[in-house]
């Protein structure tokens, strides 16, 4: 079967956008992405976006996209998974490529999140939960979120403290980042010390939304290396899923989708997770932060909060993570998130990371989940050695 490998790569800033469309966001990511790859056409482009409808008041991005890109004619869809929508939609790009129905794929993750503010957008939000018996109860995503951070403190014995290293280390990397949404570096006393927004979880724990595109061309591998000087092959995609409601799980304090997803692809990258250089993971609460990391397996239960503490998430440790920021620093761009990562491996890879480069990296591995779990999508990236 046909590899798929990255051959290019685009993104803007993540930021309030407010003076600029959601197709033309879309575009100047696609435009970078295509002068990357050095081409100017494609065969299908797959739009990653989970709130247009209800934020922007536009859905039918796919022909939208294609046809404000000049692309007009081509294969085009939407592809919808909560916040995991960007990466969902990567994997449809590698799914087709390697069917051989398609040559080259366009992906793009594209979300206006600013342009409405206060009760829309928090209802916007709450539409990725149980709708029944979670949104209709009043419940966010943020909130949920807090009731597992809440749970996670209480079985293992962990305090407020003992997960400031995350934003810490996000803001440190965001820091290098001129794309990066806030580029301040946060003090890990200042992170306890932040107002509320869902107790335990502070103004310094959860992801800014902004808006943002980012965007990647999708070829075989055979092909890619005869048209870019160091192709990054995306050796392991998958998908898994959970309960969408968190009261619906046995154990709520295990990401199942997370951790199958994960096997799945480190397996059919033939890689183990000794192997893997940067893991870009959903950081959209340093609780999801610890959780991933156990279920991936980089940590026991009850002691991912550990890495963070020990600095081991730093650019420079076992297992860095947030390397250009993550969605704590570098912002929370909803649907786009998956592509993001994805962009930020591949400049990894290349050796285009610039001061927020990994020494060496050759392996890469992004995870996007979708509310707390209810969808998760792994990636594995690599490069050929030169």
């Amino acid at each position: 079967m046909n590899a798929a490998s990255i051959i290019g790569i685009g993104q803007t800033d993540v930021r309030e956008h407010w003076d600029t469309s959601i197709r033309h966001l879309a575009w100047y990511a696609i435009e970078a992405a295509l002068d990357d790859a050095q081409i100017s056409k494609v065969d299908a482009l797959y739009v990653g976006n989970m709130l247009a409808g209800q934020l922007s008041h536009q859905n039918h991005l796919g022909a939208l996209i294609a046809d404000f890109s000049g692309m007009r004619g081509i294969e085009a869809v939407t592809v919808e998974a909560g916040d995991a929508s960007g990466s969902a939609a990567l994997r449809q790009a590698v799914l087709a490529v390697k069917s051989g129905l398609v040559d080259t794929a366009l992906v793009v993750g594209v979300e206006k999140m600013t342009d409405q503010t206060g009760t829309p957008v928090t209802a916007a939000l709450s539409s990725i939960l149980d709708a029944d018996y979670e949104a209709a109860q009043g419940a966010t995503p943020t909130a949920v979120a807090a009731l597992l951070m809440r749970r996670y403190m209480h079985e293992y014995g962990v305090a407020l403290a003992d997960f400031a290293g995350f934003s810490v280390n996000a803001h440190a990397n965001g820091a290098s980042n001129p794309l990066a949404m806030y580029q301040n570096r946060l003090k890990a006393e200042r992170f306890t010390a932040a107002p509320p927004v869902a107790t335990p979880i502070s103004l310094f724990d959860v992801a800014p939304m902004g808006d943002g595109a980012a965007a990647l061309v999708v070829t075989r591998h055979e092909r890619a290396m005869d048209m870019v000087p160091r192709p990054v092959r995306i050796a392991g995609s998958a998908l898994a899923t959970d309960t969408v409601a968190l009261h619906d799980r046995l154990d709520p304090l295990w990401l199942k989708a997370a951790a199958q997803s994960a096997a799945k692809a480190l397996a059919q990258a033939h890689v183990t997770l000794a192997d893997v250089d940067l893991f870009e993971l959903h950081d959209a609460c340093t609780v999801l932060a610890a959780l991933s990391l156990e279920a991936v397996g980089f940590a026991e239960r009850g002691q991912g909060w550990q890495l963070a503490r020990d600095g081991e998430i730093g650019r420079n440790g076992r297992i860095p993570i947030s390397t250009f920021g993550g969605l704590k620093a570098r912002g929370n761009p909803g649907g786009a998130t998956g592509v993001y990562q994805a962009v930020e491996i591949a400049r990894q890879l290349r050796g285009e990371a610039e001061a927020c480069q990994v020494v060496n990296a050759k392996v890469g591995m992004a995870q996007n989940l979708a509310g707390v779990g209810g969808t998760a999508v792994t990636h594995v990236f690599t490069v050929d050695e030169q």
